[in-house]
């Protein structure tokens, strides 16, 4: 039996399979990689009724557009996105993320793009017909290591989906509010930086500039005077590390950043903040608050509580649903039943 698929008819921006990320491979050179945006793709997998590790389609800025071909079944766009829906009738269906829209054989998905945003993501129920590598289903391009030879969506490819599971239509009211300040720690060479410089960074703005990817973002603003050395010894790095080359200006490293580097280190941007950090588009002001380790791993805990509301809220939800549907069948059922009773006696 012919499987289900996508056919795509536009790619969109670095569009790539992604799940949770690559663990426990940097002394191999692989980064974490995974969704940029944890807490969105999460959201997307439980809204689709797969597993919470399926992989999803990540997109930047603009998104795929994709032609159905199979049974019906239901798709899930996550992010603040603007989705349009084609059918075979050439009738359009412009709907809005975070919830469940149905389609059909021959139908048109569109994702058109980001609102103030830069990442959406997008799944369906039952998830992608890929195969691991090296344990993840996130895509490496720099590597070439992930599903579809570790590339970004091209025109013109199929990607075949897995079976529909046991479902029922979900919907989540849920706003993805922006914070004023990225908080950050300090990093390892925060004392090479001379103490107008590292004022300067905490009071001011810095403007995200274009040279943003899923492997760091660039930022210009007020220098970063070195007292030091501008380069060191190579050193291992983790996500959201804030490096600072000769010229002064500060890089964010992102999901798919570089194991090792030698550039000093400021600070690192915190667990809890990295979701609302990757969402800044480029143009746009940022702002740094220093915090301390304690209050960062409050944060973090905190970030998770919500994120496992969120998640519990779709699954209340349906369980919601079913109860209700059920009670409106039991009271179907009584009432005649009740009536033939007293009928009877």
């Amino acid at each position: 039996m012919a499987k289900d698929y996508f056919f795509v008819i536009r790619p969109g921006l670095n569009s790539t399979f992604q799940d949770i990320g690559r663990k426990n491979l940097y002394h191999i050179g692989l980064p974490f990689s995974g969704a940029m945006d944890k807490r969105n793709y999460l959201i997307a997998n439980k809204l689709a009724g797969n597993e919470i590790s399926d992989a999803v389609i990540e997109f930047a800025f603009l998104g795929p557009c994709l032609k159905y071909f199979g049974s019906k079944r239901n798709i899930v766009v996550t992010g603040n996105v603007n989705v349009k829906v084609i059918k075979k009738d050439n009738s359009k269906n412009i709907t809005t993320s975070y919830k469940t829209i149905e389609i059909d054989n021959g139908d048109i998905i569109d994702i058109i793009n980001t609102n103030n945003s830069v990442y959406g993501y997008f799944t369906l129920n039952g998830g992608f017909d890929l195969n691991m590598v090296w344990g993840s289903f996130s895509t490496t391009t720099r590597a070439l290591v992930g599903p579809n030879k570790g590339k970004k969506l091209s025109e013109g490819q199929k990607i075949f989906l897995n079976k529909t599971k046991k479902y029922s239509n979900r919907t989540l009211n849920y706003i993805d509010t922006k914070i004023e300040f990225i908080r950050v720690l300090e990093g390892t060479n925060y004392n090479y930086f001379s103490k107008d410089s590292v004022n300067n960074f905490f009071s001011k703005e810095y403007l995200v500039t274009k040279l943003t990817d899923r492997m760091g973002m660039r930022l210009e603003g007020s220098k970063l005077n070195n007292l030091k050395k501008t380069n060191i010894k190579s050193e291992g790095l983790v996500k959201g590390t804030i490096q600072v080359p000769a010229d002064g200006n500060p890089i964010i490293l992102l999901s798919d950043h570089g194991t090792i580097g030698g550039y000093p280190k400021l600070g690192v941007v915190i667990s809890a903040d990295y979701d609302k950090l990757v969402q800044i588009t480029p143009g746009s002001k940022i702002k740094f608050q220093k915090i301390q380790l304690k209050d960062a791993e409050y944060l973090y805990k905190l970030y998770n509580i919500e994120t496992n509301n969120i998640l519990n809220k779709i699954l209340w939800i349906v369980k919601y649903k079913k109860f209700y549907q059920k009670k409106i069948r039991l009271k179907s059922f009584v009432l005649p039943l009740t009536q033939k009773i007293c009928l009877k006696f």
